[in-house]
């Protein structure tokens, strides 16, 4: 089942998500559920609270090449271990704010813990376009938003233009 990716300025978006703690059936689902929504979207992360999921996982797969395979992560109950002094600059972007892009600085490189749907805790460095998508969607599950990290100009107007694509996709 693809699910529903909610859009910005839903409540959801903006909570914390509760722990999860066992890998169940039902949290393979999802993760599974989640990979085909982020796939199909087409997207490189996606949090469970992005589908009305109020529970800290998400997925991402940052390959960029499309005759490479896909190497898709499953994260549970990730945390940052670490991060590095260096900073990046991206443009991020978010399924939950279709077309809007913003310049967001975050650490270039960071260590993750998370578990895995083998049940298992995993540990590995991330940088670049995957360094910042794991940091972007831990975010989510901490109910921030990448328009947390920009000036209020700019997040005015991101916040506006979602208000105003919500209400044209309501009506259609």
């Amino acid at each position: 089942m693809t699910r529903a990716i909610l859009l910005f300025p839903d409540p959801r978006l903006k909570k914390t998500c509760a722990p999860i703690g066992r890998i169940t059936p039902d949290i393979e689902a999802l993760a599974d559920d989640m990979l085909a929504a982020m796939y199909a979207a087409p997207g490189v992360g996606l949090a469970a609270p992005q589908v009305g999921v109020l529970s800290r996982l998400f997925v991402m797969d940052c390959t960029k090449d499309p005759e490479a395979p896909r190497a898709p992560v499953v994260m549970v109950d990730p945390d940052i271990v670490s991060t590095s002094d260096t900073l990046n600059v991206y443009e991020e972007g978010c399924l939950s704010f279709p077309d809007q892009y913003a310049d967001v600085t975050r650490p270039a490189e960071v260590r993750m813990r998370w578990t895995g749907l083998d049940g298992r805790v995993h540990e590995r460095d991330f940088d670049g376009l995957w360094a910042t998508c794991a940091q972007h969607e831990l975010d989510h599950l901490n109910g921030k938003l990448f328009i947390d990290h920009i000036g209020p100009m700019k997040r005015q107007l991101i916040a506006r233009r979602m208000t105003k694509i919500k209400r044209e996709l309501a009506r259609a």
